[in-house]
Formats: structure tokens, sequence, C-alpha cells
């Protein structure tokens, strides 16, 4: 498992070193617990998995959808954008939870959780059967749109209101608004992805831009708010199981020659695991070894105790890591890894730009930049590796890679960063995409209908709420940097499980005092906390902490197509704790 905190030139190398070094494409990274459902309907979609357009446009939009996102939360910084786009045009807000985008929003929809497709179909068949798509758009650029037409016929707003929880008038107020738009763009996070039919979720919001129109514009477009500073850069650099570098098919014949050609080796020919076919096929034994890299996943993989298990049965475990995290208590080698602060190299972020990084502290201890730990390891198995630093790694990888054309780490350097695609060494990159035609076989983009797909386990008598996990503002995802600032952990210092105060009453419960929360697999005690955000029938755990892990809890059912966990959604039973004398 690689890192999408490391860098660009990092990220490359890690998945050169497992196919080039250990012979296989299983290697993977946290993209597949966050947008993996996402970038697969893009591919699908449009021919890339990237943003169309940066979250600064909204600053020429006329409409703003979010929608399975909360950044105020998650994305601070976006959010300022938003706001400020918002007292100037419509702000569509769309998520079960409330959030404090909401104040801002001329819309806000809190649909019923787990029924996304049914909401944007039925947003479709207002735009289809009410003719506001843009034919000029969809005959010249689309394919596909008489069967999706067909096929959203018969979600109705009056059809789906029962299923998704909002009202007809207020679904055909928000299609027409979005699709008569001049300029409409879409931003969308965890709330999409993170479900067994999360890739159906991303392609109703393709087919809402594509049949309107509302891309390759300013203030229009497609854009999945990525979790981390490089997850977009460390999938494009190929840390991911069924690509090479700038998303190149492993299993394609001739892609796979030239990269063996490039590294000097035979390489395998089969699509690798992913993250959770990974721990699977290690508590099977058919995996014996892992090299873990700046993850966690006995914190932020699905039934944690299943994960936990699966390391525990590993012949041989290594962790490279900034702290002796939950995994690295696994592990038979740690190795003292590097922080941002203290490592030069490039990472991509979520709006397309390579941005450079500069070392600005000293290596504590004996710790080793990672860099040098990776082409160590890779020297020490055989490999003739040999790059001074990651100048060096960033020539090879714009020799594989066409999306740095004229991206140089001359340049970066200079500039500080550079959007790609770059038309030529001395223009700025396009931070508009798409204008004419997408990277597609014929230029088009291609309208993929979804159906509805339940959640994977619905509440019963036994289980009778739904668990959604998430992060806080004040921490960071499994917790192992965020938990060691004294400040971030003395404003959240305790685990919570945050209920509206109709269903904390319901079950008899008081603000303030313990719960436990249990799933089909596992159970943990926290602290009740009341939250009208969340809705009825509902409860929200963040899963930054280890004492009360919220992966302890949910499914790890997969998406078909993105292999992405169900966080989102699961079943569960909340009871009151009688507190200690």
């Amino acid at each position: 498992f690689g890192s999408a905190k490391g860098s660009n030139e990092e990220a490359y190398l890690v998945q050169k070193l497992v196919r080039q070094g250990f012979g296989t494409n299983n290697v993977d990274h946290c993209t597949r617990l966050c947008h993996a459902s996402s970038v697969a309907a893009l591919l699908e979609g449009i021919g890339s998995g990237a943003v169309t357009a940066p979250f600064t446009s909204v600053a020429d939009a006329d409409v703003v959808v979010v929608i399975g996102a909360n950044p105020t939360e998650n994305h601070p910084v976006a959010a300022t954008f938003f706001k400020q786009a918002a007292r100037r045009a419509s702000l569509i807000v769309m998520d079960p939870r409330g959030q404090g985008l909401e104040r801002h929003a001329k819309h806000m929809l809190r649909f019923r959780p787990g029924t996304d497709v049914a909401l944007l179909n039925a947003l479709l068949h207002v735009i289809v059967t009410e003719n506001l798509y843009d034919p000029q758009f969809v005959q010249a650029r689309t394919e596909g749109f008489d069967r999706l037409a067909a096929h959203v016929a018969a979600f109705s707003p009056e059809a789906m209101a029962p299923i998704c929880g909002i009202d007809p008038d207020t679904l055909r107020a928000v299609a027409r608004e979005y699709a008569q738009a001049e300029r409409a763009i879409i931003f969308w996070g965890m709330g999409i992805s993170q479900h067994v039919h999360g890739t159906d979720n991303a392609r109703c919001l393709i087919s809402l831009s594509l049949i309107t129109g509302h891309v390759g514009r300013p203030g229009t477009g497609l854009h999945p708010l990525r979790g981390q500073n490089n997850v977009q850069g460390a999938s494009d650099a190929g840390l991911v199981p069924m690509v090479y570098p700038d998303y190149q098919p492993v299993d394609a014949e001739a892609v796979r020659q030239q990269f063996e050609e490039l590294w000097g080796r035979p390489l395998a020919p089969e699509r690798g695991l992913t993250v959770v076919e990974i721990m699977n096929s290690i508590y099977a034994g058919s995996i014996r070894g892992l090299y873990v890299m700046g993850e966690n996943p006995a914190m932020s993989d699905p039934d944690a105790a299943h994960a936990r298990e699966a390391l525990a049965r590993l012949e041989h475990l290594v962790v490279q890591d900034l702290f002796l995290t939950e995994t690295a208590w696994h592990a038979d080698v740690v190795l003292p890894a590097s922080a941002w602060p203290e490592k030069d190299g490039t990472v991509t972020n979520t709006n397309r730009q390579v941005q450079r990084g500069r070392q600005a502290l000293d290596l504590p201890g004996e710790a080793r930049q990672d860099l040098w730990i990776v082409q160590e390891i890779a020297r020490r198995i055989g490999l003739d590796w040999n790059y001074g630093g990651p100048a060096d790694v960033f020539a090879e990888m714009k020799a594989v890679m066409p999306s740095l054309d004229h991206i140089t780490w001359e340049r970066v350097e200079a500039e500080s960063s550079v959007t790609y695609p770059c038309p030529s060494p001395d223009q700025p990159g396009d931070d508009i995409v798409f204008a004419d035609r997408f990277p597609t076989a014929d230029g088009r983009g291609k309208l993929v209908p979804a159906g509805l797909v339940p959640p994977d386990e619905s509440p019963d008598a036994e289980f009778p709420l739904v668990l959604m996990t998430g992060r806080q503002l004040e921490h960071w995802h499994t917790g192992a940097m965020s938990r060691r600032s004294s400040v971030l952990d003395t404003l959240e210092p305790a685990p919570v499980a945050s209920l509206s105060a109709a269903e904390l009453a319901r079950l008899g419960a008081e603000p303030g005092g313990k719960v436990r929360l249990a799933t089909r697999r596992g159970s943990v005690d926290l602290t009740a906390r009341v939250d009208d955000a969340v809705p009825d029938g509902a409860v929200f755990v963040p899963f930054a902490f280890a004492e009360a892990a919220a992966n302890l809890l949910t499914n790890p059912a997969l998406d078909p197509v993105g292999k992405i966990p169900e966080f989102k959604y699961c079943a569960v039973r909340v009871e009151p704790l009688a507190e200690p004398r």
C-alpha cells in the first residue's frame, strides 16, 4: 500500500517497486476508500478521472451543486469559495446530514440515506421530459441519450419522492434551476462514492452535466472533491492495481510492453487486487507479505477486526510511517519515515495543479526520506535503481505520462505550481478542460443509465438505525497525525456518536451519556452527542478514534465497479449504557 500523503515521486516509485520488483500488480492506496467509484464512472463517461474544472471556477457559475460532501468540515478552503459564490449564485446542497453550507444555500435537500440514484434520476427525468436539456451538445458531444431518456422515464419526481424523501415540487424546481442556468457546476464527496452504488451515483451526476452542456466552459463542470493532498497525484502516478501511470491499463499488451522496455523486466499481465481484496487474500493465506507506506488499514479498512486479524496472519509486515500507528503495532519491521515539511517533491491537488513542496525541516532522530527508503528496498532486492532525488524520478514520470507534457521539474521549481494539461512550455495549464472533445475514442461523452440498487445492508428489527461515518473538522482520517496535536485533540478529545434529539429521546439516551453501537461485525462504546444535522433513524460516528474505532462496525461490501467499501451505510443498534456509580 502506498500513500496519498506522500509525493508524486514516492507514489511512482512505490508502484514501480511492486510491479518491477515484487512481480505483481497488487498495489493500491486510499483512493480505493474515497473516490475509486467516482474515477471509474468518470473514466467510463468522459475518458478522464480528474476534475474538469477547479473549485475556483465557482466564481463564474450561476448555479453551484454540492452533493454528498460537507466542505466546511472536510474541505474548508474550498468552502470559502462556495460561500462567496452563494452571495450571487444559487447554491444547491444535497445531503442526508445538515451542514454549515446550509445557511448559504437556496435549496437544501436532505434526502434519505442511500437513495442518491432515486433523487438524481428524478432530476434527469424532469430535464428530459420538459426538454430542458441542450440538444446541440447532446447531439454533437454525447452518445446514449435515447437509452438514458427511455430509462429515466419511469423515475418521475412523484414516483421517487416516497423513496428519497424530497417532495416532487422541490425536485422539479432544482432540476429546472440547474438545467436552465447559463453556467452550472457540480461538486461531490464521499457521500456519493462510498456506497455499493457509488459508481451509479457518479454516473447520474455525469449525465446531468452532459445532457445540459454544463461542461467545458468556465463556471461549469464535474469536480469530485479530493480528500487528501495527493490522492489525485498518487492515482495519476499509477498507485492503483489496474493501471500504470496516467491510467494506462495493465492488461493492455501494448501498454505493458512499453513499461517492460522502460523497466527492463517482464511485468504481470493481470490486474491486481484492491485494498479490501488484498486484506481478504491475506486472511485466506494467499498473500503472506505486505509493505505499507503511510497507510493505516488497521483503522481505515471496513470491518476493522477482520483487517486486524488479517494483519496478524502475515508472515512479514513492513510499515513505513511517521508514528507507531495501529497498523505498525502489527509490523515485523517499522521504517521511520519523513513528513511533508521534511522532504522535497511534488503533489497534484484536487484542481490538477502540480505543486512543488520544499523541505523546511530537518529529519528527526533516525528518520529517513521516504524516497531513499523505497530506493534502498529496491536496490536490496536486486533492482538497479540510481535516482539522485525527486527531480530524477519526475523526469522518468514525464517519459511515460503524457499528462505532464510541457511540465518540467525546472518549471515547477520556478512557478511553484503548474496545472495539467499544459499546451506548451510557455503557457499556463488549462484550468477548464474538454471544451471541444472528451479524451475518449470518438471524442464523445458516454451517458450510462443507473438503476436503483439498495444498500448492501438495511435496517431491521435487530439493527434498526443507519450508521454513517466520516471526518470531523478537527481530526484527519485515522487520527495518526491530528490526535498528536494537543490543540486539535483538546477541541475533540473523545469519540462521539451524533444523533438527533428525537432519536436520543426515543432510545432513552441522554446527551453526554454513554451508548453502545453494535453491528453484525462488532461494537464500540461512545459518548452520545445531540446533533439535529443527523436525520432521525441515523447515527454519525467519526473514524479517527482508536479507542472506539468506527470501522469495527462498517460493512466491507464493495461497489462492483470501483471496489469501494460502503462506509456511508450499514445497519446499527444503539443502546444507552448505565453509568458506573
